[in-house]
């Protein structure tokens, strides 16, 4: 036995002797301002809240935030209230104990916290791949809250169950694969390029952005609570019983989720259109943010 071990552990000496440092969130919060932060339930979430008007609430993907739309909420904010919400795990806002708060309804809980938190009544709602997901639960259950939906490369509703698995419940295990693999700066990479058309524009700089949202105090709480299994799950949404008017922007080169799939799941939605950007993968607002901005824009308005 101690022959067997003794590699088993050089290798686990070895994975933690790489394992990413994390940035403590206190020291982070101290960086940024206050007014940046909004609290729901006894947590900090941060929301980056630009211009005036009928209010637009942008949802970003899996291990995003809300600085992937940037270019996007600033154009818009000539018009709009836009209000680019970091979902719990992600970007800047508090990464708490427990699974309720990572999951789909948990996010969406925390969208409408958001809302309430700063007087909102109704608002249009915008979701990104995983943050579609949460956009569509939350359209189809509270179609008195958002006006209008927009969904860009999204994941159907069931994505965020689907991501879970018995093994990230192993608690250990979670731990040194989030310090030692997932928050490597290569894994950030390796990601935007899967994401993209065009290579070029995964810079250093948006590389560095990315990735230093990611590897914060609690990442290792939250990959577990977005990625272990929870009973009972998320219930089901039916697509057929969102009644707000809904625009579909899909990326054509998208090698995560197909156009195909964005088709089907736009058909079952009643009052649906559905487009496509020739030359664009799976971040349309990263590589041609004027070209969804001016469909979004054009929809929105029609729309407010």
């Amino acid at each position: 036995m101690p022959g067997r071990s003794a590699p088993v552990a050089l290798t686990l000496l070895l994975l933690c002797s790489g394992c990413v440092s994390l940035t403590p969130y206190a020291e982070l919060v101290a960086t940024l301002p206050a007014e940046g932060f909004v609290r729901v339930d006894g947590r900090s979430v941060w929301v980056a809240d630009r211009g005036a008007g009928p209010a637009v609430v942008m949802l970003h993907g899996f291990g995003a935030s809300s600085y992937s739309w940037r270019a996007v909420d600033s154009a818009l904010a000539d018009r709009f209230r836009v209000l680019s919400v970091d979902l719990a795990g992600f970007g800047y806002t508090e990464r708490p104990p427990g699974k309720g708060p990572y999951t789909r309804d948990g996010q969406g809980q925390l969208v409408l916290g958001v809302l309430d938190a700063l007087g909102i009544e109704r608002a249009h709602l915008v979701g990104h791949s995983y943050g579609g997901a949460v956009a569509m639960a939350l359209a189809a259950r509270h179609p008195d809250r958002f006006d209008s939906l927009v969904l860009v490369d999204a994941a159907g509703p069931e994505y965020p169950q689907q991501r879970r698995h018995w093994v990230a419940g192993i608690r250990p295990l979670t731990s040194l694969w989030v310090r030692a693999v997932s928050l490597r700066r290569e894994r950030t990479v390796q990601g935007l390029r899967d994401s993209v058309a065009d290579d070029s524009i995964v810079t250093a700089e948006l590389v560095d952005e990315y990735w230093s949202r990611l590897k914060i105090e609690g990442a290792v709480r939250a990959f577990w609570g977005l990625t272990a299994p929870v009973d009972p799950p998320d219930p089901e949404i039916d697509l057929r019983g969102i009644t707000q008017p809904t625009l579909v922007v899909w990326g054509c080169e998208d090698a995560l989720i197909s156009v195909e799939a964005g088709r089907y799941n736009a058909a079952l939605i009643p009052d649906s259109a559905f487009v496509t950007l020739p030359d664009v993968g799976h971040l349309p607002m990263e590589e041609r943010p004027d070209e969804l901005v001016e469909r979004m824009r054009a929809f929105l308005l029609a729309h407010s």
